[in-house]
C-alpha cells in the first residue's frame, strides 16, 4: 500500500478533480504490475496497473492493491471494479473508500457480491491524507484551505512604504522554486485587491512546470487598476468567502492556496477557515517595522529548513 501511496504522489497537480490514486498487483509475493492515475480524464490506475500486466493468467491469482476505492460508475472511463471483476482478480486491498457520492461503498459491493475478497482499511491515514483536497470538498462540501505566507524573523510580511510592484523579496531562490512547486498542486490561488495593488503579482507557475492555478481575488475588481498584470491570466473577483465556496463547489476546484495579504490571512485565520499553513520564515531578514505578520498559535507538524529559510507546516484538526 505504501508502494500504491508512491505511485499516486507522482499524479498531484494533474488528476484533480480526480483523486490520486496507485495499484499494485502482486502474485505469490511479487509486483508484476503497477500504474496510477496520471491525469484528468485519462485511464485509473487500476487500468493501467492491469495493462502492465504481461503475463494475464497470473491475475487469477493475485492481489490487487489500490489506496482509494475501484470506482463502479461510468464517467470519463468505464468503472474500475468491473475490470478488475474481468480479469478475474480474487482479492483487492484497499486503502480508504470513496467519498465521492457515485462511488461511495459502491465499488466494494460491487467486488464483494461478485465474489471477490474485499480488505479496507490498510494504511487508512496514509491514505486519507493523502486524498485530503477530495475529502474536504465532499465531506465538508468546500475546497482544502491552505495558507502561505513569508515573513522576516522580526515577524513582518511587507514593508508600510515599498513602491507598487517592489515587493519585499524574503525568501531565497530555493524555497521560492518550493513555492511554484506548492502553486502546481493547487487548483486555484487567492490574494486580496490589495496585494494587487502593492506588489503587482502575477499569481502563475513560472519556475517548474506544472498546470497554473485559477488566480482568485478578494475584493472588488474596481480596486484593481487596468494596467495589473494579473489581468492578462483571467482573474475571478469575489466579494466574500462565501462565494468563493460556491464557485468551488460549481466548478468542482477542491483547493485554494491563500497567499495573502495580512488582512485575508487574517480573515481565514479569525474564522477557523482553513486547514493547512506553511510559513515561511527568513531567519536572517530583520526590517524593523512594516507590515505584521498573522500569528497561529499551533505548534508545527513539519519543520523544513532550506538555507536561510525556515518552513513551517501547521495542520488545523479543528477547521470548520
Amino acid at each position: 500500500m505504501q508502494k500504491c501511496i508512491e505511485l499516486a504522489i507522482k499524479g498531484q497537480g494533474r488528476t484533480a478533480p480526480n483523486p490520486l490514486v496507485g495499484a499494485v498487483i502482486v502474485h505469490n509475493g511479487e509486483i508484476i504490475g503497477q500504474g496510477y492515475h496520471e491525469g484528468f480524464s485519462l485511464p485509473h490506475a487500476e487500468v493501467n496497473a492491469i495493462a502492465s500486466v504481461e503475463n494475464k493468467l497470473l491475475l487469477n491469482d493475485a492481489t490487487l492493491y489500490v489506496n482509494l476505492e475501484p470506482c463502479a460508475h461510468y464517467g470519463k472511463t468505464p468503472p474500475c471494479a468491473d475490470l478488475v471483476i474481468a480479469n478475474k482478480i480474487p482479492k483487492v486491498a484497499i486503502g480508504s473508500s470513496d467519498p465521492f457520492p457515485e462511488v461511495a461503498g459502491k465499488g466494494i459491493k460491487k467486488l464483494k457480491k461478485a465474489g471477490v475478497e474485499v480488505i479496507c482499511g490498510i494504511l487508512e491515514k496514509e491514505c486519507l491524507d493523502l486524498n485530503k483536497r477530495f475529502y474536504t470538498f465532499y465531506l465538508k462540501y468546500r475546497p482544502y484551505i491552505i495558507l502561505k505566507w513569508a515573513q522576516t524573523n522580526d515577524g513582518f510580511i511587507a514593508r508600510t512604504d515599498q513602491n507598487r510592484g517592489d515587493s519585499l523579496k524574503i525568501t531565497n531562490s530555493n524555497t521560492n522554486l518550493m513555492v511554484h512547486q506548492w502553486r502546481s498542486q493547487e487548483q486555484a490561488i487567492l490574494v486580496g485587491t490589495g496585494t494587487i495593488v502593492a506588489d503587482d503579482p502575477k499569481l502563475n507557475v513560472r519556475l517548474v512546470e506544472g498546470r497554473q492555478p485559477v488566480p482568485f481575488i478578494l475584493g472588488k475588481r474596481g480596486n484593481v487598476p487596468n494596467e495589473s498584470k494579473i489581468h492578462s491570466f483571467n482573474p475571478v473577483f469575489f466579494n466574500s468567502i462565501e462565494e468563493i465556496t460556491k464557485y468551488c463547489l460549481y466548478t468542482k476546484i477542491q483547493s485554494v492556496l491563500v497567499e495573502g495579504g495580512a488582512k485575508v490571512l487574517d480573515y481565514f485565520i479569525q474564522n477557523n477557515y482553513w486547514d493547512e499553513a506553511r510559513i515561511i520564515t527568513n531567519t536572517q531578514m530583520n526590517i524593523g517595522e512594516g507590515i505584521k505578520a498573522p500569528v497561529i498559535n499551533i505548534d508545527p507538524k513539519n519543520t523544513i529548513q532550506i538555507d536561510s529559510d525556515t518552513v513551517q507546516i501547521i495542520y488545523n484538526s479543528q477547521a470548520k
